[in-house]
């Protein structure tokens, strides 16, 4: 059972598009990253936005089986920077619109700056799966739904 509760469609605040978090607020959100990482798995999720748990700031979590180290990853205002013209479709799901499964096309590379954990810049690039959970996140950060798509 999710530690934090998860909302789903119709919920208004889903389509807000969510504030930045100053940096002199990252460490004391470091509870908040542990329940929204064990909240994402225990709800069976590759990815989870703030906005999905009600808190209307730009802090998305990649879970580990979406990235390449196979590390969990942790996005505070993250912006894609770069992207290439490539896009691929593949069929995605969403914690906040349970039972719908939809085709989205994605771009397949993108580049990225955000802060970690910690508030420190971090600029990568990202492709595969992990390109398409950032993108689906930060689609949430700005109020977009898979069924928007």
């Amino acid at each position: 059972m999710p530690i934090l509760s998860i909302l789903t469609i119709p919920e208004s605040s889903l389509r807000q598009k969510s504030v930045a978090v100053k940096p002199t607020e990252i460490l004391k959100l470091k509870p908040l990253f542990l329940d929204m990482i064990e909240t994402m798995y225990c709800a069976d999720g590759v990815g989870l936005a703030a906005p999905q748990i009600g808190q209307n700031i730009r802090l998305a979590i990649i879970g580990k089986e979406g990235t390449p180290d196979k590390k969990d990853c942790i996005l505070i205002n993250p912006k894609i920077v770069k992207h290439s013209w490539k896009r691929v479709k593949d069929e995605e799901g969403c914690l906040s619109v349970p039972g719908v499964r939809k085709e989205v096309a994605r771009f397949a590379k993108i580049t990225i700056k955000a802060l970690d954990a910690k508030g420190k810049p971090i600029n990568f690039q990202a492709e595969d799966l992990f390109a398409r959970v950032i993108q689906h996140e930060i689609d949430h950060l700005d109020g977009i739904l898979i069924i928007d798509k």
